[in-house]
C-alpha cells in the first residue's frame, strides 16, 4: 500500500455544512466528501482488495466505493485533513491481519496452583457442616 499513489486516487468535494450557524454555513463549503474507489485503485493489489472488500463490505457502496465525510471544523484544510487520517485508519485497520493463536498446553504450576486452591475451598466447605458426634 503505497500512501502517496492513494491520496493521488482520493476524490475531494466541498459541500455546504449542515445544522445551525447562522449566516456563514449558508455562503461557505466547509464540509468535505472523500470517495475512494476500491476497484479502479492502481495503488493497492488484488489480494488487498479483496480483504478490503470482505472487510469494508459495511463501509462500501455497491459499486465498492468509500465515501467519507467530515464537517467538525469551520475551516476546509482542516476537515481535509481530518478526514484523510481517517481513511488511513479505516485502510490500515481493513488490511490488518491478526496474528494466529496456536494452542498451548497449561503449565505445570498453574495445574497445581488451580487444585491447591480447590483444595483450600473443600476445606473451608467442609468446617461449615455441622459436627457428626
Amino acid at each position: 500500500m503505497n500512501k502517496e499513489l492513494i491520496i493521488n486516487e482520493l476524490d475531494f468535494k466541498a459541500v455546504r455544512s449542515s445544522g445551525a450557524g447562522g449566516q456563514n454555513v449558508n455562503k461557505v463549503s466547509s464540509k468535505v466528501v472523500l470517495t475512494f474507489d476500491l476497484e479502479k485503485s492502481s495503488a493497492i493489489s488484488e489480494d488487498e482488495k479483496e480483504l478490503l472488500k470482505n472487510k469494508l463490505s459495511s463501509k462500501l457502496t455497491q459499486n465498492n466505493i468509500l465515501i467519507l465525510n467530515c464537517d467538525e471544523d469551520r475551516s476546509q484544510v482542516k476537515n481535509k485533513s481530518i478526514v484523510i487520517k481517517r481513511f488511513f485508519s479505516i485502510i490500515e485497520k481493513g488490511l490488518h491481519k491478526p496474528k494466529i493463536r496456536r494452542t498451548t498446553k497449561a503449565p505445570r504450576r498453574v495445574k497445581e496452583k488451580r487444585l491447591n486452591s480447590k483444595k483450600i475451598m473443600s476445606v473451608l466447605k467442609q468446617n461449615r457442616k455441622k459436627p457428626n458426634f
